[in-house]
């Protein structure tokens, strides 16, 4: 349903409201057809709120927003689709992994979308908002280096485009 009202009536995102009305109706899909993805999206918005300088807000196209100090870290539609903003880089090496794909609207752009459909996605996630975390948080203090993100213990050295891709890994992130 999701796909089909974002690929074929895309246009109503502009009346006022409507997106939150769709978004909230998503909500209430999933508590029927879905009640622990429910759970998930809370567990995640409470982890990024523990997060220093974080908040959250509704996105103006539905979902709940996450910030960090007015910048927006990424967003959760109610329906588990987390959407993020990378830089095209970091989108690429993100899309090696096989775990995100392009952004259901905005491909050519560094959004990347993630399904949260599982329990081990739920870290997953949290993962790839650290990532962004970090990146607004951390600013680029060095150039030209390419880092694992660990969400639980801070930021680790890695050498350039050498890491196992394994779902334990963060990700890279090349500043």
């Amino acid at each position: 349903m999701f796909s089909f009202v974002i690929s074929y009536l895309n246009f109503l995102k502009y009346i006022p409201l409507f997106p939150h009305v769709f978004d909230s109706l998503l909500r209430v899909w999933v508590l029927v057809t879905k009640p622990k993805l429910l759970n998930w999206l809370d567990e995640i918005e409470g982890e990024v709120l523990n997060w220093q300088g974080t908040n959250v807000s509704i996105h103006k196209y539905g979902g709940l927003q996450f910030n960090y100090r007015g910048t927006e870290i990424g967003h959760i539609h109610s329906n588990g689709l987390l959407d993020v903003l990378y830089t095209l880089k970091i989108k690429e090496v993100l899309l090696k992994t096989g775990r995100v794909s392009n952004h259901h609207v905005f491909a050519k752009s560094g959004w990347i979308s993630f399904y949260i459909k599982r329990t081990e996605d739920k870290k997953y996630a949290l993962e790839l908002l650290w990532l962004k975390y970090q990146d607004i948080h951390g600013g680029n203090t060095e150039s030209h280096r390419v880092y694992l993100v660990d969400y639980q213990n801070a930021i680790t050295l890695c050498e350039p485009l050498y890491f196992p891709l394994l779902s334990s890994v963060r990700l890279l992130l090349e500043i």
